[in-house]
């Protein structure tokens, strides 16, 4: 059994891997969540009556909160980020206080008590766009995005940290993920709740950009490896292979909602929007990962779920455009 200690545990991927772990193992969860507008204690209902999980609301920026709290885990789990690419084009500052400042803030405590684990969870965006071909851990970090860069950054303020302190860091770069609780701002649950409020969904440009799904329950399994078989100081591409294009995507959406071509709008492109993002997941899948299910089965799930929990996504509305 372990003690784990989950930044960002509120927010969409981190609640996710919260419940995988109360209902796949014996460890203990504390959640570490400042609640900005994305971290919704909502998405831990159904977790609450556990006893093994407690909640600290609370920013990861602040030195002596984390402090306070890091005596006594075995393993940190580090989602807390700030994660919306337009948001962070037209409010960049955000970005880099929690992304950077906030990781190094972790590390640097961590760093300083008996960690023996330290998972750093970022994503496929650092590395920028690719024509062909897939990138591998060891491709060069060229972030398009001041989220990405924001990203890039805290990918290497956290191996720093492991290189000149020898903190246990771990990384794991995930690919595009959708499935439930995930904020209505992101595509899939924006073209989901549009559909079922009777709008248009928005494609940016030619709908061509190019992004590899993972289904999110997928993904928190692939990081629940990597916290207890990952190399210390190793980075982890977890993708799993469902590349397809945005404007593919669409029509999975609508062809789940019963709905026709019709209901898709055509935006101008969104600033600086890389064109394909591939990665090869070769290094997490040789220690047993592999992902569950198709994205055509994960979009279906996907979509009832969000059907069927109006409860939660509707008064998220209000924050989306």
């Amino acid at each position: 059994m372990m003690q784990l200690l989950v930044t960002g545990g509120s927010g969409f991927i981190g609640s996710n891997f919260a419940r995988h772990v109360l209902t796949t193992s014996d460890d203990q969860v504390t959640i570490l969540d400042a609640l900005t507008y994305a971290g919704n204690r909502a998405n831990l209902a159904d977790l609450e009556v556990d006893p093994r999980l407690r909640f600290v609301h609370g920013d990861i920026c602040d030195r002596e909160l984390v402090a306070s709290l890091m005596p006594g885990y075995d393993a940190v789990v580090h989602f807390a980020a700030e994660s919306h690419v337009d948001r962070s084009i037209v409010a960049p500052d955000a970005f880099v206080r929690t992304n950077c400042d906030g990781t190094n803030v972790l590390c640097d405590v961590a760093g300083r008590s008996e960690i023996q684990k330290f998972v750093h969870v970022s994503t496929d965006e650092v590395y920028g766009s690719i024509d062909t071909g897939s990138f591998t851990e060891s491709s060069p970090l060229l972030p398009s995005s001041p989220y990405s860069a924001s990203k890039a950054g805290s990918d290497l303020i956290a191996l720093a940290h492991h290189h000149t302190h020898g903190l246990p860091v771990v990384i794991t770069r995930s690919s595009n993920n959708y499935g439930p609780y995930q904020y209505p701002e992101k595509i899939i649950p924006l073209f989901v709740t549009n559909l079922l409020e009777g709008r248009t969904v928005p494609v940016y440009g030619d709908g061509l950009n190019v992004r590899d799904w993972c289904h999110v329950e997928d993904n928190c399994a692939a990081i629940d490896l990597v916290l207890r078989r990952g190399a210390t100081g190793e980075i982890y591409n977890i993708g799993a292979g469902h590349e397809t294009t945005n404007l593919d995507l669409t029509h999975l959406v609508l062809a789940a909602m019963g709905k026709g071509p019709e209901a898709i709008e055509f935006v101008d492109d969104r600033l600086g929007h890389d064109r394909r993002y591939s990665l090869d997941a070769t290094r997490v899948r040789t220690l047993g990962w592999s992902p569950r299910r198709s994205l055509e089965e994960g979009i279906v799930q996907t979509v009832d779920w969000y059907r069927s929990h109006p409860e939660w996504w509707q008064p998220l509305r209000t924050n989306v455009a």
